[in-house]
């Protein structure tokens, strides 16, 4: 992603003026909602699945909560932030994104680029013929996916009081930083570094942000902690289909246009992603004797996630490499540091966030630095002169940015999610009282999954005879009846 500057239109009476491209437009909404399908249902499902039984309301709801919440923060105030005028080097103004009557026009390609000079470097601007509501909604679901993979680190205790003040903060003063350093026009951006569809902006931010929130948080219960098997596998696969097929609006709608760079970048994606899952299968066959769909499903994610800084600025030899290291290094980082690094054991990330995320997202943009091909460099950002370092030139001074830049975001994370965790814990508690964690959902939303009796009501021995749902024999029938058999 690169800077956007929105320009004046004035309004006309023509609903399709001659400058809009349509099928670019068309496009950008489309990869709008495949990305917002990513999160409600993708994630919704996959977190309602994926947990204990007791908790599927509750991982659900958080995941669904956040995509609200986020999208009347995002136009009423995130957005400026995001992709707005530089109030710092790091931040841009708040405003409202809500009059319709600024509409971005401005042209892509180097031959006819546009610059502007924000006081420091001057950088070419890219974006699209088509109304400033199209990036607006593009953006929001990036913001709104990001937080509910936080919420991935924290199912299973978190008071979902203190998360519904979390999504604003967190978006307000972690997410908009990321967001205008690296794509909005900052220092970032500036510098060269590339995260083309936000390897760093949404995946290193969150799970690392998860990863510090789990651990003010607190962990779950021991029991909950030992045992923790997923209520519903085909449901859960089904939402990870859904996020696996999302991704190509993830990734493919970044170049802001239907070009060659957005089919380079669909391609990719898919290729990363299979390669990934093959090999973090592989590995559970080789060293647990048996293919886990769980963890083919988590080398799906570390697959797409190591992609999306690079996925339009890499050859197709590079996406297999990435996609072999992507179900590599998070696999041991998973399957063997986590085991021996007590620090990783002390703090509780109910679906190893850090690891798929933030470990893959460190590794994705690493690999961008490695593998950028300069051509397609030239097509994201016309005047850095980008390019990896197996391209020779300045391609290793690009891997010492990519870190610099990783490193920031690491940073920024860890202290504005402390500052934000302490704050609410000073309202309300971060974590459910011991009476909730032991029952779950029916005791924090008074609802359940599934229903288990006639309409789904709980077992109610005056109302469904004589069988508990603690036995699976008949107990005696009362005296003067007849059982039939």
């Amino acid at each position: 992603m690169a800077t956007v500057v929105p320009i004046a239109y004035q309004n006309t009476s023509a609903s399709v003026p001659d400058w809009l491209n349509k099928g670019d437009n068309a496009w950008q909404m489309i990869s709008a909602t495949l990305v917002g399908m990513q999160s409600v249902p993708g994630l919704v499902i996959l977190y309602g699945s994926i947990v204990k039984k007791k908790w599927a309301v509750n991982s659900a709801f958080m995941a669904l909560y956040a995509f609200a919440a986020v999208l009347i923060c995002w136009v009423t105030w995130a957005y400026k932030m995001s992709f707005g005028d530089k109030l710092l080097p790091f931040w841009g103004k708040a405003g409202p994104a809500l009059g319709q009557k600024f509409l971005i026009r401005q042209a892509r390609l180097p031959a006819t680029t546009q610059y502007y000079d924000s006081g420091a470097v001057e950088t070419a601007v890219i974006a699209p013929f088509y109304p400033m509501a199209s990036m607006v909604y593009f953006q929001f679901v990036f913001a709104a996916i990001c937080l509910i993979l936080i919420a991935g680190s924290l199912l299973g205790r978190m008071n979902i009081r203190a998360w519904m003040l979390f999504v604003p903060l967190w978006l307000t003063f972690s997410y908009t930083v990321g967001a205008f350093s690296l794509w909005g026009g900052g220092f970032l951006f500036h510098w060269g570094v590339m995260d083309y569809s936000g390897g760093y902006v949404i995946h290193l931010s969150s799970g690392i942000a998860g990863f510090t929130a789990a651990y003010w948080v607190g962990p779950r219960m021991k029991k909950d902690r030992e045992r923790f098997p997923p209520n519903n596998v085909l449901l859960m696969l089904a939402g990870a289909g859904l996020l696996w097929m999302g991704w190509a609006g993830f990734n493919g709608g970044d170049p802001y246009t239907a070009n060659i760079d957005s089919s380079i970048a669909v391609l990719n994606t898919n290729i990363c992603a299979a390669t990934s899952l093959l090999v973090w299968t592989c590995l559970d066959v080789i060293f647990f004797k048996k293919p886990s769909v769980i963890g083919a499903v988590q080398g799906m994610i570390t697959g797409l996630v190591c992609i999306t800084p690079g996925a339009g600025l890499v050859q197709g030899w590079a996406a297999i490499v990435m996609g072999i290291l992507s179900g590599s290094i998070p696999w041991y980082t998973m399957m063997v540091v986590h085991k021996r690094w007590k620090l990783l054991q002390k703090i509780d990330d109910t679906l190893g966030v850090f690891h798929t995320h933030a470990v893959a997202g460190l590794l994705g943009g690493t690999l961008t630095g490695i593998f950028a091909e300069p051509t397609l460099c030239a097509l994201f950002l016309p005047v850095t002169n980008s390019r990896g370092a197996v391209y020779g030139g300045s391609g290793g001074v690009q891997v010492l940015k990519q870190l610099a830049g990783a490193c920031f975001i690491i940073g920024w994370n860890v202290v504005m999610t402390s500052i934000i965790c302490v704050v609410i814990s000073l309202v309300i508690p971060l974590r459910m009282p011991e009476e909730e964690l032991l029952i779950g959902d029916d005791a924090v939303h008074g609802e359940e999954a599934y229903a288990l009796w006639g309409d789904g009501e709980k077992y109610d021995s005056s109302k469904h005879g004589w069988y508990s749902d603690e036995t699976t024999t008949p107990p005696k029938p009362p005296s003067g009846v007849t059982q039939i058999v």
